[in-house]
């Protein structure tokens, strides 16, 4: 099998919580994999970052020399498995290539690609490389596939719709059990900690909540923990920010007792996987959460989250939830309980296994 994927190996969160920690429950069931990233580590390390465009224009140049050799070795493997494009600018030219050497090609595709997420230019440190994607890349490689992985039931349904094989399956994120493992006393001893992660492209979602957490901080004691990979400011609030690492990952979100996840109501949102949810409930937090697209399908509202429409919902959710500690550990509990049974990667590992299988006994 070779992979094409956007990211190097262990560094974004669509590829390290999706396919990439199954590499070797792959390799144990028969698969030799290669996998080629379109991006070094040089370029990872500026991309999220205001300005830098000469790293960035030099390692999109060396991106597009790295795949060179792809497009002719593409045709010797059983499998190509691609991730979101083969190359992330211009016509979907690369794709083609790819889609003609390929004997058999596995599209996975992460978020509602076909509709995009609106983003202001400030809040994108990537704007005139947002605005060079191509548009087109994802929608050729749906409709060619001999099967699509997407990340949501509905845009399952979409890209059913689009694939000339009707071939399509929905596999949720899935977090490794045994390395994020919660260690919460649900007590209020200590100030209370409410957290969220996430990127700069899901920020502006932080933002949709900001004046909630200035609200409540007049009426509440609480800390807002922040992980990601930008700065952030927010008057009025006891505010940590901290710069997300791998080494680092589980034990930020140990220190986490409430986790949040805002969404607006927007129609791309429905092909979001439901990821920072499935992340706090398995980290056995209670997780409030935006009742749109896949959440409520994740949250059971009362019984392992909470789910919110307003900001008034939010302020008393985050109310409840700060004072009530047993509250906190009921749905704690169960969150986690439910996310081992539904969103571990033993839970999800048959999953990409049948569908590998499917396609390669065609």
């Amino acid at each position: 099998m070779l992979v094409l994927c956007p990211y190097p190996c262990g560094v974004q969160a669509g590829q390290r919580l999706k396919f990439e920690q199954y590499y070797d429950d792959w390799r144990t069931h028969g698969w030799d994999i290669d996998v080629a990233p379109f991006m070094d580590r040089g370029l990872w390390d500026v991309l999220y970052e205001h300005g830098h465009l000469p790293a960035k224009a030099w390692g999109t140049i060396k991106g597009y020399f790295r795949r060179v050799p792809d497009y002719f070795r593409a045709g010797s493997y059983d499998l190509v498995y691609c991730h979101m494009n083969v190359t992330p600018l211009g016509s979907s030219i690369a794709e083609r290539i790819v889609r003609a050497k390929a004997e058999r090609l596995v599209f996975d595709v992460e978020d509602n690609v076909l509709v995009g997420q609106p983003l202001k230019k400030e809040d994108h440190p990537n704007w005139l490389g947002r605005i060079l994607k191509g548009k087109g890349k994802p929608r050729f490689l749906i409709r060619t596939a001999d099967h699509v992985i997407t990340s949501s039931p509905e845009l399952n349904d979409i890209c059913r719709e689009i694939n000339e094989k009707r071939a399509c399956t929905y596999i949720s994120s899935s977090i490794d059990a045994t390395r994020f493992k919660p260690v919460n006393r649900y007590s209020n001893d200590e100030k209370v900690t409410i957290g969220w992660t996430g990127t700069f492209s899901s920020k502006p979602f932080l933002d949709l909540i900001a004046p909630v957490f200035q609200k409540l901080a007049r009426e509440r004691e609480f800390k807002l923990r922040v992980i990601g990979n930008f700065d952030y400011s927010l008057p009025g609030v006891d505010l940590e920010v901290i710069r997300w690492s791998a080494e680092r990952e589980v034990e930020d979100l140990q220190g986490l007792d409430i986790g949040v996840y805002p969404l607006p109501f927007e129609d791309w949102v429905g092909g979001k996987s439901g990821l920072k949810a499935i992340t706090y409930m398995m980290m056995g937090l209670p997780c409030v959460a935006s009742a749109v697209g896949t959440t409520p399908l994740i949250i059971r509202n009362g019984e392992n989250g909470l789910l919110v429409e307003s900001d008034e919902e939010w302020l008393d959710a985050l109310r409840r939830l700060i004072d009530d500690p047993a509250l906190r550990k009921r749905l704690g509990k169960q969150a986690r309980k439910d996310a081992v049974a539904k969103y571990s990667t033993d839970a999800i590992a048959a999953e990409y296994r049948a569908v590998l299988d499917s396609v390669a006994g065609d």
